[in-house]
């Protein structure tokens, strides 16, 4: 019946059996909750226990969703970051630039993140990221493309290299401060002048070539790296922007005065692991379009379009910087399994796990989607669900495997976790194939071949 952890814990557990005493919610999140993180797990687990027995279900359904993190609504990022600038009458850019990097839940941060002071700046502070938009259309629409500068769209870890107040500082896309996990980057960087911020990617890198993302996962998690992982997997920044120079925001100088500076720090550092990413000319849409056609060769994904007299903008914004990706790989899998969804879809089955056929006719998990259908799909596909149940693995559910979908795709890795012996990047479901039986479904030795030589 319930498909979130958190409600299944609040109402598994019996009424209170204390009276709670009234505390505000800031109070429990800066006196309770925050606190938490300086505890064992033995002191953790007394705390839980007695707020469990102190709070009604509804309570108890709020505090474990805050404990685990997963207190949420569907509201952009960029939404917020508006309603705050017009509750503070701030710019918001700059409410934008305060909510990144290294902040606390607290009252007093909340003072000075609408405050109209500036207040004393945290020199490891990132700025927010400029998102590039996918492009839909043709090239051609977006006019002469002598206007535009095209820079490969690397499989990596976006991420701003900071150089302030004498120390250096990694920040990824996602605010994971990553300082200490790339040394290779972060030692070239002390040679980069105070009040310097770059933005670029990180990737797994030998050779003066990029190695498949799986290579760099082995370097996703590591707080410290040995020997033996630095030798294995080594990494490198590609540098495409500059938002800091000399202590000075320059997001608002175009992107090919950027670039031109940016080049001009890259070639005093002389560092082979911290790089200047590569611009691609071409007279017309159809020469790059060629070049864009060799991106799987090269190890990218495509290409990001940007308008040569950009400003770095904020978020997700459409118009200067798009996406030309190469078309996704593509195989036609049968659904196997199917599980709820969380949050509004809790109640829907909108999970699945797909299958490929083996070279002795069994089906082998491949991977698991949950996207790519409208609602009204996932409304009949849940109803077909229910009615063609085989078997049940609590909240799973085995169903006839004669459901058949194209399954799209970034990238394929090997992979000794998983039964199929590979993994896929990005998996989902690009349409329903309702025109195949289960039979015409993909072999697992024919996707295979996709495999990278050098994995």
């Amino acid at each position: 019946a319930v498909g979130d952890l958190a409600e299944t814990i609040a109402l598994l557990l019996d009424d209170p059996t204390d009276a709670a005493p009234e505390i505000p919610l800031h109070a429990w999140i800066e006196k309770r909750i925050a606190p938490l993180a300086e505890l064992d797990e033995e002191q953790k687990r007394e705390h839980i226990t007695k707020w469990w027995t102190e709070l009604e279900a509804p309570e108890r359904f709020l505090v474990n969703k805050l404990i685990t993190g997963a207190f949420r609504v569907g509201v952009s990022r960029r939404l917020v970051t508006r309603a705050l600038a017009a509750l503070s009458g701030q710019d918001s850019t700059l409410i934008a630039h305060r909510l990144m990097g290294d902040w606390k839940p607290s009252g007093a941060a909340f003072e000075q993140l609408v405050s109209d002071q500036p207040g004393p700046p945290d020199p490891s502070t990132p700025y927010p990221f400029f998102l590039a938009s996918p492009l839909e259309g043709p090239a051609e629409a977006l006019g002469d493309p002598a206007e535009w500068s095209a820079e490969w769209k690397w499989d990596g870890i976006r991420a701003q290299l900071i150089r302030r107040d004498g120390r250096r500082f990694l920040w990824s896309r996602g605010e994971d401060q990553l300082t200490g996990r790339f040394p290779e980057i972060e030692e070239p960087a002390d040679q980069l002048p105070e009040g310097t911020v770059i933005d670029g990617e990180i990737l797994a890198w030998r050779d003066a070539t990029p190695l498949p993302f799986a290579v760099l996962q082995q370097r996703i998690g590591r707080k410290r790296v040995g020997p033996k992982v630095l030798a294995r997997a080594p990494a490198a920044l590609l540098a495409y922007d500059l938002l800091e120079d000399a202590g000075e925001d320059v997001r608002s100088w175009p992107l090919h005065r950027r670039r031109e500076r940016l080049g001009e720090l890259i070639d005093e550092l002389d560092s082979e692991r911290i790089r200047l990413s590569d611009q691609v000319f071409a007279e017309t849409w159809d020469k790059l379009a060629e070049q864009r056609d060799s991106a799987r060769e090269r190890g990218v994904e495509g290409f990001v379009l940007k308008r040569r007299d950009s400003p770095y903008r904020v978020g997700r914004r459409r118009g200067d910087w798009w996406k030309w990706k190469v078309d996704p790989y593509t195989i036609d899998a049968v659904m196997i399994y199917a599980q709820p969804g969380h949050g509004r879809r809790s109640n829907l089955y909108t999970d699945y796990t797909l299958a490929l056929w083996t070279d002795d006719n069994q089906l082998v998990p491949i991977a698991k989607a949950y996207s790519g259908l409208d609602n009204r799909e996932i409304s009949e596909l849940d109803r077909w669900i229910r009615r063609n149940t085989v078997e049940r693995y609590g909240p799973v559910r085995a169903v006839e495997p004669v459901q058949v979908f194209e399954l799209a795709f970034e990238g394929i890795n090997p992979s000794s976790r998983h039964k199929s012996g590979i993994a896929l990047r990005f998996p989902r479901i690009a349409r329903w194939r309702r025109d195949l039986s289960a039979g015409e479904a993909d072999r697992l030795s024919e996707v295979r071949r996709l495999l990278p030589d050098d994995l």
